[in-house]
């Protein structure tokens, strides 16, 4: 797995005042924490951030702070502005050699599926897998081959197995789907008896309009 430095300052636990001053001024606060011991608090430039956050693969931490002190540790969680999109929260999870580790990786599709060239859609439910292992054995990426799928195949969490990893999410849960062509006989079958009828028109323009009458 590649390793990324991060460079970043420590701070105190701070004030919203505090904390949306830093993130005007173009930095992340967030927290570094590993078991036993007490959190670590940092910011960091937004920028510095990107390789981690925007990116299929998983990676590293070489989180350095004060340019003294380094931390081994992986992305465990980032907060969005649910308006700008911008980070505005990070959380460092620490690592320790010889101990197991919770965390979750993306999924890489291989192979084409039999069921794409007879003209089906693939579907991908789930993008990313919760595992535990060592640190030594976390992987960038998961590689899903969905080569032997056929139209109306599902490829489910407990078809998967790799050496020296847990699998934690569950293993019913579906990964991906081939759908049938769109518009076909067997879908348009399905979604009636899924009872996937839009209601009329006439009704919701008539609602619509006694909403606005009302607030007349």
């Amino acid at each position: 797995m590649a390793e990324i430095k991060l460079n970043a300052k420590s701070r105190e636990i701070s004030t919203k005042g505090k904390i949306n001053e830093l993130r005007r001024q173009g930095f992340v606060p967030g927290v570094f924490y590993i078991k036993n011991e007490e959190p670590i608090y940092f910011y960091v430039s937004e920028s510095s951030l990107r390789p981690l956050v925007y990116t299929t693969e998983m990676h590293l931490v070489d989180l350095v702070i004060d340019d003294n002190k380094n931390y081994k540790s992986i992305v465990k969680d980032v907060q969005f502005d649910p308006v700008t999109d911008k980070m505005i929260h990070v959380d460092l999870q620490g690592i320790t050699v010889g101990q197991a580790i919770e965390v979750q990786v993306p999924i890489l599709l291989t192979g084409q599926a039999i069921g794409i060239k007879e003209g089906g859609r693939l579907q991908q439910v789930i993008h990313k897998l919760d595992i535990e292992c060592l640190p030594k054995d976390i992987p960038e990426q998961l590689e899903v081959d969905i080569s032997n799928l056929k139209i109306g195949d599902n490829l489910l969490v407990k078809d998967l197995s790799y050496d020296n990893i847990k699998i934690l999410t569950e293993e019913d849960a579906v990964i991906v789907t081939i759908l049938a062509p769109k518009g076909t006989e067997e879908e348009e079958e399905a979604a009636a008896e899924l009872g996937e009828e839009a209601p009329a028109e006439p009704e919701v323009i008539s609602k619509g309009k006694s909403e606005e009458e009302d607030q007349g």
